[in-house]
């Protein structure tokens, strides 16, 4: 597996089996995984939060990825993307999941665990961690994303 680089994860209530999964997996095969815990320490705490924690943690760059889970894996991508400069997307496929590296530069990665079985989910974090962004036609497409991004959060500049 290529190098994935420091990698955050962490999940709501409603996915605490597959993460606990996800972290024996991904530490057995050599990934450095730190679980944020943010429920633990913030007791209550909804997906909301425990998104927007970790995808502020990309952004700052103190880890270079994040896996979220929660029920469906939606929400949590919605929350990450609304952090600047962070790009989620919800993968329950090995396609879809390398896609959002090759072609969408995205450095967080959201899973469900209503939705997919936690040894499919293995893999679909496997490829994801394993793909990097190619550039090439995707170049143009990312860099339009990011206009916009910067449009919607600094309007009039």
């Amino acid at each position: 597996m290529a190098e994935s680089g420091r990698v955050a994860i962490d999940c709501d209530d409603a996915a605490v089996e597959m993460k606990q999964a996800l972290l024996v997996h991904l530490r057995g095969i050599g990934i450095d995984v730190t679980d944020l815990e943010y429920a633990r320490s913030h007791i209550g705490a909804m997906y909301p939060e425990i998104g927007f924690h970790l995808a502020c943690q990309v952004r700052d760059r103190v880890f270079d990825r994040g896996v979220l889970i929660c029920g469906t894996g939606l929400g949590m991508a919605i929350v990450a993307n609304k952090v600047e400069g962070v790009y989620a997307g919800v993968c329950h496929d090995v396609y879809s999941a390398e896609r959002l590296a090759r072609s969408n530069d995205a450095q967080v990665l959201t899973l469900g665990q209503r939705v997919i079985g936690i040894e499919h989910a293995k893999k679909v974090v496997e490829v994801w961690l394993a793909s990097r962004f190619e550039g090439g036609g995707s170049i143009p497409k990312v860099e339009q994303m990011r206009r916009i991004e910067h449009d919607s959060f600094h309007p009039g500049e």
